[in-house]
C-alpha cells in the first residue's frame, strides 16, 4: 500500500555551520568589539549571550540572515525567553525543532480524517505515517497538509508505492 512519512527534521549539519558562520561574524563586527556577544551551540539549543536585548536581537538576526542562506528554514528555531544571567549580562536559549509534536501529530491526524480523500493517518513516534491505495490521494493529502499547517516547516520521505 503506498505511503510517505510527513517529518520535521532541520539538518543539523547546516544548522552548526550556520552558528559558526554566525559566531566569526559577531568576532569580526566592530559594534561587537569588547562586548559578551557570543553565538555557540550545543546539541539542539542555540545559547545567544549579549550585553542587552538589542544585542540579542542584533545576534538573532545574523543567525536567521545565516540559516536562510544555508538553505534551513527559520521556522525550526524555538525562541526562548530573553533571562538576565548577572551584572547587564543576558541569554536566550532557541531550541532547534526535530520531530513534530504530539499536538501537531493529532491535528495533522484529525485534518487527513476531516479531508474527503481516502487516505488514513497514524502517528508513529515523531512523525506521522499517511497510507492510501493511491498516489494521487497521497499527493493530495501532501498538498493539504502543507496548505493547513503553514507554521510548521514540514517534509514528506519515505515515499512508498
Amino acid at each position: 500500500m503506498p505511503s510517505f512519512d510527513t517529518v520535521l527534521e532541520a539538518d543539523l549539519v547546516k544548522v552548526k555551520n550556520a552558528v559558526e558562520n554566525s559566531a566569526k561574524e559577531i568576532g569580526t563586527r566592530f559594534d561587537f568589539k569588547g562586548t559578551a556577544a557570543a553565538i555557540e551551540l550545543k546539541d539542539k539549543d542555540i545559547i545567544l549571550t549579549g550585553d542587552g536585548d538589542f544585542q540579542i536581537d542584533q545576534i538573532n538576526d545574523i543567525l536567521r540572515s545565516k540559516l536562510t542562506k544555508a538553505g534551513v528554514d527559520v521556522r525550526f528555531l524555538d525562541l526562548g525567553k530573553i533571562e538576565k544571567i548577572g551584572g547587564d549580562k543576558v541569554r536566550q536559549t532557541s531550541k532547534v525543532r526535530n520531530g513534530i509534536a504530539t499536538e501537531d501529530g493529532k491535528k495533522i491526524q484529525q485534518l487527513i480524517k476531516g479531508s474527503k480523500i481516502k487516505v488514513q493517518g497514524s502517528i508513529q513516534g515523531d512523525a506521522v505515517r499517511v497510507t492510501g491505495t493511491k498516489r494521487d490521494d497521497l499527493q493530495a493529502a501532501m498538498a493539504l497538509i502543507r496548505a493547513e499547517m503553514k507554521d510548521l516547516p514540514l517534509s514528506f520521505n519515505n515515499f512508498r508505492d
